[in-house]
């Protein structure tokens, strides 16, 4: 406010003539010496002088120096975080704004600078704009801040410095007489409000207030302070006017100071009242804690608020001796997508999905996702499981439409597992967990279906959860074993070659058949090291029996798909043979036709590799795959194995024509021949007349340790001296 015949008041920062030419100290605080030298350039603004260092204590020595206006603080530094340095500018009663620059992503520690005095909180990585506006809007802040505190050192001095002050403050300033009405408004009300000074003078200020928050400022007006000047502070929302006659609000904070008589009695007259707005802030927080409690992709509630829904539903539930149903749906090939189409299309995928999730449910549910491709659906005062197969059908049922995407239709499907509610738990993580051990059982049956929790599908999953982990310390315990099953030639009476097949010794198990541990093996990531183990072992066997003056036939080993995908496979046998001084023509690599099917040209490659080094290769198994003439002519096998399935139920020379198919591409590709699972003479007898001469099965000896082997190897002819 300038009144005739004055100067307009400009208010002085210390250090300078005017506010267009302050000086303004600025510490750089980081351990990145990139960095600070950095700041300084892009932060360079006439009247600005930079310090820098790079640890809290380094920061603590230059404040005791001198003073700052500004600390541009690093949140993790290498003597503690920032939260120390903000202590100890509190303990220390110290005023320099500061503003925060972390990597942190968190909530709580933008919560909890803000809360320790920071004016700013900068996330990494930060445009350099945003990072400008934080410091410009920090020094503006201090400038402001320092000026007022100036200004009120001088206000019985000044009237002139008052006026200006309260005239030209951001914030709505007011005060009251007696009875709540206003009687003084700065120019701030017109644009933070919308209304004009002269029209709310002697008007009550709580026709401001919004109906929601009258009653804690009613009995704010109405009590008397029982200390007098005693002030309060209390969050508000503002009527705010807008030309055309709408009307929103704004959320302020108004700090209200009694205004007392200089008489003896000091009593109350009127109120002195400023309202900042925090409307940005009180957005921002929401936004914050939005982000806390939602999944950003979808929007729908995360892991944390569904949890809080789930425990209070428990709760009621437990009360009123209710029931709830929680289910747990996984996206069926989602990870088709995203590696066919990229991360963009799943992430449309994912929101429509969520959408179409949504839209099936009832208006009491829960719909969450916890991440990647999983959903939770919260169902609570549900009457029976009826009520949970409805909405599970209907979740079905509503992804059946194709979902459109840039690239094209996708049809969707999920696996749905449910959980009920005291049935099948009675916390939050039982029947999260159970839910989700049906809907993996659901995956394993085929997808694209829900199913209830059944307590035998968790006692299933706990076995396996146990076998995975002592197969992972099996072979450090030593609990693998190679047994060896003989190849015999029917015909001339003698071995021919021999199978190494792997047994586990399983401490509390006993033996575990391969059946039950390869899979888990494969799935779990550890069968390249049982391969490794399982070719090693062997080729150790073959060496000790030569040193032992036998010479065993060829012996045969198989191998896992998962080994074909390596590179360096046939480097890594080779070098294994190499290691125990065997040579290629005594070890046999079974492979299977599956094998064959996935990257015929990769696979073809390594098999062709394996057989210029000397080693044989045997498709086990033969023709219960997807068998064709092609893929002989592409695979450069050595032997075919046919499959015990087709050798069960022989009783005649010409009551399998499969295996005369066998044997005849056997002879037309000049492959040796095996037939596997012969338990009887009748099957050997048959198998001779459609001319497969080598056998293996118990008709001549079960799989059995090295020592037995030996024994075979020494004495052929134990192996025909009686039926086994």
């Amino acid at each position: 406010m300038v009144t005739p015949a004055e100067q307009p008041f400009r208010p002085q920062v210390e250090g300078a003539a005017d506010a267009d030419t302050a000086t303004f100290r600025i510490l750089v605080v980081d351990d990145d010496p990139a960095l600070r030298r950095t700041f300084p350039h892009v932060l360079a603004r006439p009247g600005r002088l930079f310090d820098e260092c790079g640890s809290i204590g380094e920061a603590i020595d230059r404040l005791l120096q001198r003073h700052y206006d500004l600390i541009l603080l690093d949140y993790r530094l290498p003597d503690a975080n920032g939260l120390a340095l903000l202590d100890w500018l509190g303990d220390n009663q110290r005023d320099e704004a500061v503003v925060i620059i972390s990597g942190e992503d968190t909530i709580d520690a933008a919560i909890g600078a803000l809360r320790k005095g920071a004016d700013d909180y900068v996330r990494k990585p930060y445009h350099v704009a945003q990072l400008q506006r934080a410091v410009d809007g920090a020094l503006h802040k201090g400038a402001l801040e320092k000026t007022n505190r100036l200004m009120s050192q001088r206000l019985k001095a000044s009237e002139r410095l008052h006026r200006y002050l309260v005239e030209s403050s951001p914030d709505l300033i007011f005060t009251l007489d007696s009875e709540g009405r206003f009687s003084y408004l700065n120019p701030r009300v017109k644009a933070l409000l919308g209304y004009e000074r002269s029209a709310l003078m002697r008007r009550p200020f709580t026709t401001l207030v919004m109906p929601e928050d009258l009653d804690r400022i009613f009995g704010l007006l109405s009590q008397p302070s029982s200390l007098p000047g005693e002030s309060f502070n209390v969050e508000l929302r503002l009527r705010r006017h807008h030309p055309d006659g709408d009307s929103d609000s704004v959320t302020v904070s108004l700090t209200g100071i009694p205004m007392l008589t200089h008489e003896n009695d000091r009593r109350v007259v009127g109120l002195y009242g400023v309202a900042r707005d925090i409307s940005e802030r009180k957005r921002a927080e929401e936004i914050i804690s939005f982000q806390a409690y939602h999944d950003q992709l979808t929007h729908l509630p995360n892991r944390v608020l569904f949890k809080d829904r789930l425990e209070l539903a428990i709760a009621q539930a437990q009360r009123r001796t209710g029931a709830l149903a929680v289910m747990f749906i996984d996206v069926d090939r989602f990870k088709l997508v995203n590696d066919t189409f990229g991360h963009a299309e799943g992430d449309n995928l994912l929101r429509s999905i969520a959408s179409r999730l949504s839209a099936t449910l009832r208006r009491g549910d829960t719909l969450a996702r916890l991440g990647g491709d999983e959903f939770t659906v919260l169902l609570p005062d549900i009457n029976q499981p009826e009520d949970a197969k409805v909405i599970a059908r209907k979740i079905l049922d509503t992804l059946t439409p194709p979902i459109k995407l840039s690239q094209g239709d996708f049809r969707a499907t999920v696996s749905v597992g449910i959980a009920l509610f005291p049935r099948d738990g009675s916390t939050a993580e039982e029947l999260t967990r159970n839910a989700d051990v049906a809907m993996y059982q659901v995956k394993r049956s085929g997808k694209n279906a829900f199913r209830f929790f059944d307590p035998e599908l968790n006692s299933r999953h706990r076995d396996r959860i146990a076998l995975e982990n002592d197969l992972r310390s099996a072979i450090a315990r030593n609990e693998l074993e190679l047994h060896y099953q003989p190849q015999v030639s029917f015909s001339k009476r003698s071995i021919v070659g021999l199978e190494a097949l792997l047994r586990w010794n399983h401490p509390s198990l006993g033996a575990v058949p391969p059946g039950t541990f390869v899979q888990v093996a494969e799935e779990v990531g550890l069968i390249g090291e049982i391969s490794a183990w399982v070719l090693e072992r062997a080729c150790n066997q073959i060496s000790e029996w030569q040193r032992n003056g036998v010479e065993p036939p060829r012996m045969s080993i198989n191998l896992s798909a998962h080994d074909f995908l390596r590179t360096d496979i046939v480097d890594t046998i080779t070098a294994c043979l190499d290691r125990h001084e065997v040579a290629p023509e005594a070890l046999e690599i079974e492979i299977t036709e599956s094998i064959m099917m996935n990257d015929t040209a990769g696979v073809a490659s390594k098999v062709r590799g394996l057989r210029s080094a000397g080693l044989s290769v045997a498709i086990d198994d033969f023709g219960t795959g997807y068998s064709a003439l092609a893929y002989l002519q592409k695979f450069p096998v050595s032997t075919l194995k046919i499959d015990r399935s087709f050798v069960r139920d022989l009783e005649g020379p010409m009551t399998n024509p499969i295996i005369s198919a066998i044997t005849g591409i056997a002879r037309g590709f000049e492959l040796d021949l095996v037939a596997e699972g012969v338990e009887n003479i009748e099957q050997a007898d048959a198998l001779r007349t459609l001319g497969c001469d080598v056998m293996q099965g118990y008709l001549f000896a079960r799989p059995a340790p090295a020592a037995a082997a030996e024994a075979w190897l020494r004495s052929p002819e134990l192996l025909f001296a009686q039926p086994h």
